[in-house]
C-alpha cells in the first residue's frame, strides 16, 4: 500500500520515446519523475500531451512528452531574428545545447499557431506567456514537437519534473540546472 502511495504521489519512473531532449536524455533512456517538485525555468517536464497536441493523430489519453519549461506564467518570451531567446527582455543562456542546436529549427512556427495563440517568432514582437501555463521546448529544436507547434501546456497537465541518476553524465544539465538571469 505504502509502494503505490509513493509511486501515485511522490515519483515514478518514464522511459524517453524519441529524439527531442537529445543530447541531454536520449531514446529510450529512464529518468525518474519526482511529482510534487517545484517547476522553474529550464526544469524538464513530463505532461500529458492528450488534449493540447492536436496536430498527432496518434495521440491517445496516456501519451506523455517529455520538454524543457522556457516560459513560466506571466513571462514575456522573443525570438530575435539572430535566432537568441529572450525571456522577459534578457538574452536567455542557454548552455545544456549548442549555439547550432539553439538556433536550428527555433525560429519555425506554424501559422495557425502564431495567429491562435498571438506567438512570433524572428520579427521582434513578444509574447506572453498565460497564467497557469508554461512555453515548453525540446532541446533538440530541429525535431521537438513543442510549444511552437502546440502552443502552451496548463499546469494541470504537468505530471512532474524529471530528474536522472547521478552517475548519468548529463546528470547536472537536467537535475540541477539553474537560470540565474531569468526571473
Amino acid at each position: 500500500m505504502i509502494a503505490l502511495v509513493v509511486k501515485q504521489f511522490l515519483f515514478g519512473f518514464v522511459k524517453v520515446d524519441g529524439t527531442s531532449m537529445y543530447p541531454n536524455l536520449q531514446n529510450n533512456e529512464r529518468v525518474m519523475l519526482l511529482k510534487p517538485a517545484k517547476i522553474k525555468h529550464n526544469s524538464v517536464v513530463v505532461f500529458n500531451a492528450y488534449g493540447i497536441d492536436h496536430n498527432n493523430p496518434e495521440i491517445q489519453k496516456n501519451t506523455k512528452y517529455v520538454k524543457r519549461v522556457i516560459g513560466m506564467p506571466g513571462d514575456t518570451i522573443e525570438y530575435r531574428n539572430d535566432g537568441q531567446l529572450y525571456i522577459n527582455g534578457k538574452r536567455m543562456p542557454q548552455s545544456y545545447i549548442t549555439r547550432k542546436q539553439r538556433t536550428s529549427g527555433t525560429l519555425h512556427l506554424t501559422p495557425e499557431l502564431s495567429e491562435a495563440k498571438g506567438v512570433t517568432l524572428g520579427t521582434g514582437k513578444s509574447f506572453k506567456v498565460p497564467q497557469n501555463e508554461y512555453f515548453v521546448l525540446g532541446d533538440n529544436r530541429k525535431d521537438s514537437n513543442d510549444s511552437r507547434y502546440y502552443g502552451f501546456v496548463p499546469k494541470s497537465k504537468i505530471d512532474g519534473v524529471v530528474k536522472v541518476f547521478f552517475w548519468n553524465s548529463k546528470a547536472k544539465v537536467i537535475n540541477s540546472y539553474r537560470s540565474s538571469t531569468v526571473n
